[in-house]
C-alpha cells in the first residue's frame, strides 16, 4: 500500500512540473507575441490606430469578468480542498460562465472589428492585434473545456486526491491566463488608447 502511494505521488509530481514546464512555455510564446505587436503597434497602414479603434470602457468590463473568473476558480479549489463538493462545483459553473461572458465579448469585438473593416489583414497593427488577442482567446476556450470536464468529475464522483490535483493545474492554468490578460490590457488597450 506505501509503495502505491509513493508511485501516486511521484506521478503527480512528474506531472506537476509538466504542467510548470508547460507553462514556461506558453510565456515565451506570449513574450514573443508581445514582441510582435511591441514592434509593429504604429505600423497601421494608413488605416485607424488602437485610439480610434479601442472602447477601454468594454474592454474593462472583458478584464473584470476574467479577474472575477479568477476570484471562483480559487473558491473552488478551496473548497475542493475542504471535500465541499456542492460548493467546488458552484463556483467551478461560474467560473465556466465568466468565461464564456469573456470570450462572447471578445469574439463581439472582433466581429465589430471586421465588419467595419478592420481586419488581420488591413495592417501590421491589426495582424498583431488579432494574433495577440486571438491566441489568449484560444487558451481561454482550451480552459472553458477542461473546466467542463472538470464540472463533470465533480457531478459523477467524490472529491479525491486526483480531482483535487487536476483542479489545482486548472487553476493555476486560470490564473496564468488572467495575468498575460493585464498584460494585454495593460499594454494593447490602456496604452494603445493613451498614445
Amino acid at each position: 500500500m506505501k509503495y502505491k502511494q509513493t508511485h501516486l505521488q511521484e506521478k503527480h509530481e512528474k506531472a506537476t512540473f509538466g504542467f510548470w514546464l508547460y507553462l514556461m512555455t506558453d510565456c515565451l510564446l506570449f513574450a514573443s507575441l508581445f514582441a510582435t505587436f511591441a514592434v509593429l503597434r504604429n505600423n497601421t497602414n494608413g488605416g485607424s490606430d488602437a485610439a480610434e479603434l479601442f472602447s477601454l470602457k468594454f474592454v474593462l468590463t472583458e478584464t473584470i469578468l476574467l479577474l472575477l473568473s479568477s476570484f471562483t476558480a480559487g473558491l473552488s479549489l478551496i473548497y475542493a480542498n475542504q471535500k465541499q463538493s456542492l460548493r467546488s462545483l458552484l463556483y467551478l459553473s461560474i467560473t465556466t460562465l465568466l468565461g464564456v461572458a469573456f470570450v462572447s465579448m471578445e469574439l463581439k469585438e472582433f466581429y465589430q472589428l471586421i465588419a467595419e473593416g478592420n481586419d488581420w489583414q488591413r495592417s501590421a497593427f491589426l495582424s498583431a492585434f488579432f494574433t495577440l488577442v486571438g491566441t489568449h482567446g484560444l487558451h481561454i476556450c482550451i480552459g472553458l473545456l477542461w473546466a467542463f470536464t472538470l464540472i463533470w468529475h465533480l457531478i459523477r464522483r467524490p472529491i479525491d486526491d486526483t480531482v483535487i490535483r487536476r483542479l489545482s493545474l486548472f487553476t493555476l492554468f486560470w490564473h496564468f491566463l488572467d495575468l498575460i490578460w493585464i498584460f494585454i490590457f495593460s499594454f494593447v488597450y490602456i496604452i494603445g488608447v493613451a498614445a
